[in-house]
């Protein structure tokens, strides 16, 4: 068993990974400064340390006092338009955030390091499936974040194996995540699109469709969606890897490999919930590529992982976490 710090543990996607660490019989204390996240995500039992990953004293010190073996790296600043706006925060949040990190961790000698990476990382790409050898061409400061912080984990493995140390790494490029483990464990925050549908339906007013005159076949964007259950579950097979595999240097697509159109997540989105308010057709945004759909085969040949639920399963379950915040 390794004990696992996983950072922004008190988030959404970082309390599915601390419950499916728990579950695997792993170790896991949880560091997060609580700016989206929330204590009650934290599981009973879970050691917490409320502070920022740039904080190297309260890292260092939490790394010691648990027997820290392993780093999951969840926390990040995330959102495309706010990183367009202040480039240089996002710089300063998810880089020096990650290289405060990475110093500690190398000081303590802990050489497992999974990092949350995104899709981000490509752009705007013109492929059937994205594949790991897609060239990656960020459209978005925090894409470029997530594509700089991959190249720093690569140096700093390539640093400590040449100083006869071991460091394994795992860099897992999200795609579009949705859906609910628990309904305790819902997206608190509308930034992507099924939480920003309800929150127009519980307005009493209709979705939005930012342009439906792209070349698809129903003339609105296609993504990739990913069950944060599964997402979780990847996490822990990839942390697995690492256990068995010092030399492990793995950058992995998390995806289905299906896609599915902004029309057809908002109907089934309106068919589940019942409610008739059709969506309004606006003007497309900047920067929204027509088609983002991961290839995730590497994933299966290198950490024994592939997505098991579906688009349905995604939106019955981020609905029934909705009504859980907001029927209280």
């Amino acid at each position: 068993m390794t004990t696992w710090l996983v950072t922004g543990g008190a988030g959404y996607i970082g309390s599915h990974v601390t419950r499916a660490l728990l579950a695997a019989g792993e170790g896991v204390v949880v560091l997060d400064d609580l700016s989206t996240g929330a204590k009650d995500r934290i599981p009973d039992g879970v050691p917490a340390e409320i502070a920022r990953v740039h904080d190297r004293s309260a890292v260092a010190k939490v790394i010691a006092e648990h027997g820290v073996g392993g780093v999951i790296h969840v926390a990040a600043k995330k959102q495309v338009g706010e990183s367009v706006d202040r480039p240089t925060w996002y710089f300063e949040e998810n880089l020096e955030g990650l290289r405060t990190l990475l110093d500690a961790a190398v000081e303590a000698g802990v050489g497992k390091f999974v990092f949350s990476s995104s899709a981000a990382v490509y752009g705007e790409v013109d492929v059937e499936l994205v594949t790991e050898q897609t060239p990656c061409t960020p459209a978005s400061p925090y894409g470029e974040t997530k594509l700089v912080g991959e190249w720093v984990i690569k140096d700093v493995a390539r640093a400590q194996r040449l100083a006869g140390k071991e460091f394994a790494f795992a860099n897992l490029r999200y795609f579009n995540v949705a859906g609910a483990g628990a309904p305790e464990l819902g997206d608190p925050v509308a930034l992507n699109l099924i939480p920003m549908v309800f929150t127009k339906l519980e307005a009493g007013q209709n979705p939005l469709i930012f342009g439906d005159d792209y070349a698809s076949p129903d003339g609105t964007c296609i993504r990739d969606y990913i069950h944060v259950a599964d997402l979780a579950e990847a996490h822990v097979a990839a942390a697995l890897r690492l256990n068995r595999d010092a030399e492990a240097s793995l950058t992995l697509n998390l995806g289905t490999g299906i896609g599915a159109s902004v029309k057809e997540v908002i109907d089934t989105i309106l068919e589940h919930t019942g409610i008739d308010l059709p969506p309004v057709i606006v003007p497309r945004r900047p920067g929204d590529p027509v088609k983002l759909v991961a290839s995730a085969e590497l994933a299966g040949q290198e950490i024994g992982w592939s997505a098991s639920r579906d688009l349905r399963d995604m939106i019955v379950s981020a609905w029934a976490g909705w009504r859980f915040r907001h029927d209280r």
